[in-house]
């Protein structure tokens, strides 16, 4: 038996081995001789491992014996006692399973949630609602450490480790959050700035429209997100040092659309919808940062404004909330994929458009010839005016949400301290405690500080406290949570951030405690905005959508899925998927399958669904639409779901099978050694990764393995490595083999396709309701679900079945559950 197939004969959980075997005895007969008490070769010494594995120095010997055994290095050729290969496969599935079980319990937390500090963004969100401060574009995390994660769940208490460099970066973050919440004592003037002419572009566009415009107008022509960044972001060159000071800044632009409908050129040439009107967006931009005509890290959309075709421009307003230092710049977000691509066809294309001898070749000069005698579409500027900052109210809102109305007054701290600790620490603080707040203020002070600096220097020791950054959830009579430590538990699933005031109200009357009071909570909060955080963080956790983006699809290959934004669209289309599933208590099975989907123009188109109908200038909002076929309803058919599970340029069985198992089925497999070889398909197209998975089927141990695996995989091969439907696989530039999407379940029931796959799921419905219970009680809770939790498991399955299965159901039954409940 080869190697290859010896490791993966060992590469799922469950393979049968014909041999019964002692870890003790194998060594014994084979190891002992060279690695025992009266020689150590290698500086090993086996004759004192303990069996079962219990420890993590055990770990690491059996793991090494694991791996020497799977190279077959060990015992050495010169060795007279050599086992056989039934005999190494069985020591090498027991090692193995040793030292899962070894893990597992090393892992366990005792069914208990330990302590648990807050993930960058349960921070973010915190420090926003404790000090009332606009998020949108400010991050104090950004140089934070990223927060591991367990099976994509970013809230495990005990992997979330603080180090010394995580706890420099509290302080470094405190001190930016404070200085920037209550730094500004007076009310900033308001100013406004108008800008007309020397409208530069980015460097590529620069030469051409100095030739063209003379820098006339300021001009954006594509998507933000292309390769290139030529034209997707216009910034007003004469105001790149930004705003002097945070708020709300109103941004006029006297723009209009040119060359919509009334270009000569083939559409093609700029991938584009010229049938939706176009959309000027404006993000922020920090020259501190980078570029401003290229992408930047934080940069999201803070307006958008519907713009008009041709004819004479006009005025259109938005308002956006600005940081010191950050300038609006102009997007496109319906733009064209490529202004690079567009101006070199063009401009070679179509030739006889061009006076004799206009045009002389080279992409410098095609930009200025399409510019000068062409129709490129494009949104056209000709003046911007900003003014702010707008404050409607002073002093601002950090300031209120820290001093109170009366405000910041000499005599007030220890007041002022005691009211901000307790909000910021989600329950009453001790008198100790404030105590050793105002020791720090009164210590400043006596350092020369002004007592407003004291003052501010108390605060930002009450963001760095445990208190703060730690959801402590201390363990009341019977194990069970306290009524602010519920409250907490309950604020951080749901909208994870820290307990609204009605919330913390009732955890002070203890009222919270009350299981009709929870109950009221749980719906009020689920039909908050807020709510919106536990959707795109539960999904982001359970079906890995946060890693959208980590593997992006080949642009060339794959364009649309810049242009039309999927990468957003796709997360988009299953919040709306689970929100809708909330509001309604639709049946958690339609995960499975359904009949309906929620899409927006462009992925309709993307998967080839039919009869949803969008007014002009609608294209990119989303509506629920019927389906007719089994392809797309539920999870198997989502976009999102389909590339986080590919590597951009290719699919894989083996990939998208183990998803199934994990997100599905809930019945993982064990993880591969990790000299495992990766399986590449062949890119030419010769063969289908379904031919050369069936090589390893010529081996009854890869048969074993595989037959797990590849067939859910199998199932979803139709599907490319964006979602798109397909019946044969690519070859370069031709059609390849056709797809086979048929297989046969390891337990039985064979499917022809992604439909006959969902029917069989649904047949085995209760292993995916107990997969998603377990994922939500992980998630909600911050800790593993565990052996000691099975119980409770079965009765919130059993009861939300009884419910008909619907998702509020299941929600309402995991808050409920003692698991929840307790710590």
């Amino acid at each position: 038996m080869s190697r290859i197939a010896l490791i993966i004969w060992i590469f799922l959980a469950g393979s049968a081995v014909g041999v019964e075997l002692k870890p003790e005895a194998f060594l014994e007969k084979y190891c002992i001789e060279c690695h025992g008490k009266e020689e150590q070769e290698g500086d090993r010494r086996f004759d004192e491992m303990i069996f079962p594995v219990a420890d993590e120095h055990g770990i690491i010997e059996a793991q090494d014996i694991i791996d020497q055994l799977t190279l077959e290095d060990m015992p050495p050729g010169r060795a007279e006692r050599q086992p056989s290969e039934e005999e190494r496969m069985a020591m090498i599935t027991a090692l193995t399973q040793g030292v899962g079980d070894a893990r597992a319990q090393l892992a366990s937390t005792g069914a208990q949630t330990v302590l648990r500090r807050l993930n960058q963004r349960e921070y973010r969100n915190t420090i926003g609602d404790l000090l009332g401060m606009n998020m949108v574009s400010f991050d104090p995390t950004t140089k934070f450490p990223a927060d591991k994660t367990v099976e994509h769940m970013d809230n495990i208490g005990d992997v979330l480790v603080t180090s010394g460099y995580l706890l420099d970066q509290y302080l470094e973050s405190a001190d930016m959050v404070v200085e920037k919440a209550l730094g500004m004592r007076e009310k900033p003037e308001e100013q406004k700035w108008q800008f007309k002419g020397n409208f530069q572009q980015g460097q590529e566009l620069s030469y051409s429209h100095k030739r063209v415009y003379d820098f006339q107008y300021l001009c954006v022509y594509e998507v933000p997100n292309t390769l290139r960044h030529e034209g997707g972001y216009a910034a007003i060159h004469d105001f790149s040092e930004g705003v002097p000071e945070d708020g709300w800044y109103e941004v006029r632009a006297l723009a209009h659309a040119m060359h919509r409908r009334n270009n000569p050129y083939d559409p093609e040439i700029f991938g584009m919808d010229l049938d939706e009107p176009f959309r000027l967006g404006i993000v922020p931009g920090d020259i501190r940062v980078g570029t401003l005509h290229h992408p930047q890290p934080i940069e999201p959309q803070l307006a958008e404004a519907t713009v008009k075709d041709g004819g004479k421009p006009e005025w259109y307003t938005m308002r956006v909330w600005l940081e010191k230092g950050q300038t609006p710049r102009f997007t496109f977000p319906n733009g064209m994929r490529s202004c690079r691509s567009a101006f070199s066809a063009i401009a070679n294309r179509y030739k006889d458009h061009w006076p004799k001898g206009a045009y002389r070749g080279g992409i410098v000069e095609a930009r200025r010839v399409v510019l000068q005698h062409g129709k490129m579409p494009h949104i056209r500027i000709h003046e911007v005016e900003v003014r702010g900052p707008i404050y409607e109210e002073w002093p601002p809102e950090p300031q209120r949400m820290v001093f109170g109305e009366e405000g910041y007054k000499e005599g007030r701290e220890r007041e002022i301290l005691e009211g901000f600790a307790e909000r910021a620490y989600r329950r009453p603080v001790t008198k100790g405690e404030v105590d050793r707040l105002m020791s720090v203020v009164e210590r400043r002070r006596e350092e020369g500080r002004s007592p407003y600096g004291a003052m501010k220097d108390g605060v930002k020791a009450v963001l760095c406290s445990p208190g703060f950054l730690y959801l402590a959830e201390p363990e009341e009579k019977g194990g069970k949570l306290g009524a602010h430590d519920l409250a907490s538990r309950l604020s951080y699933f749901l909208w994870a951030t820290m307990p609204d005031e009605e919330l913390r109200a009732l955890a002070d009357s203890g009222d919270l405690l009350k299981p009709d009071v929870l109950e009221g909570q749980l719906s009020r909060m689920l039909e908050d905005e807020r709510s919106e955080a536990f959707v795109s963080g539960f999904l982001d956790s359970w079906l890995n959508l946060r890693a959208l983006g980590d593997m992006p699809p080949d642009r060339e290959l794959f364009s649309v899925y810049y242009t039309k934004n999927f990468q957003e669209g796709m997360k988009e289309e299953a919040r709306l998927f689970l929100r809708n599933l909330l509001e309604t208590d639709g049946p958690v099975t339609d995960f499975i399958d359904s009949n309906y989907a929620f899409v927006n123009k462009y992925l309709a188109e993307h998967y080839g669904i039919e009869g949803g109908k969008w007014a002009r200038g609608e294209a990119h909002e989303f509506q629920q639409v019927s389906l007719k076929d089994s392809r797309r309803g539920g999870l198997l058919g989502m976009g999102g779901v389909l590339t986080v599970t590919a590597n951009g340029i290719e699919t894989s069985p083996v990939t998208r099978g183990v998803w199934v198992l994990e997100n599905v089925l809930g019945t993982p497999p064990a993880p591969p050694p990790d000299d495992v070889p990766a399986i590449d398909p062949d890119v030419r197209g010769a063969t289908t990764v379904r031919d050369i998975l069936a090589k390893h089927r010529d081996i009854a141990a890869c048969n074993d393995c595989h037959r797990k695996i590849d067939p859910p995989g199998f199932a979803l091969e139709n599907f490319d490595p964006i979602g798109a439907w397909r019946s044969h696989y690519p070859a370069g530039r031709k059609q390849g083999p056709k797809v086979d999407a048929s297989a046969e379940l390891a337990g039985g029931g064979a499917f022809e396709d992604v439909g006959g796959l969902k029917a069989l799921l649904l047949d085995r419905k209760d292993f995916f309701v107990r997969m998603l219970t377990e994922r939500l009680l992980t998630y909600a809770t911050g800790r593993r679900v565990e052996g000691l939790d099975r119980a409770e498991v079965d009765r919130i399955v059993a009861a939300v079945e009884e419910k008909g299965d619907g998702m509020r159901s299941l929600v309402e039954e995991v808050v409920g559950s003692e698991v929840f409940l307790s710590r």
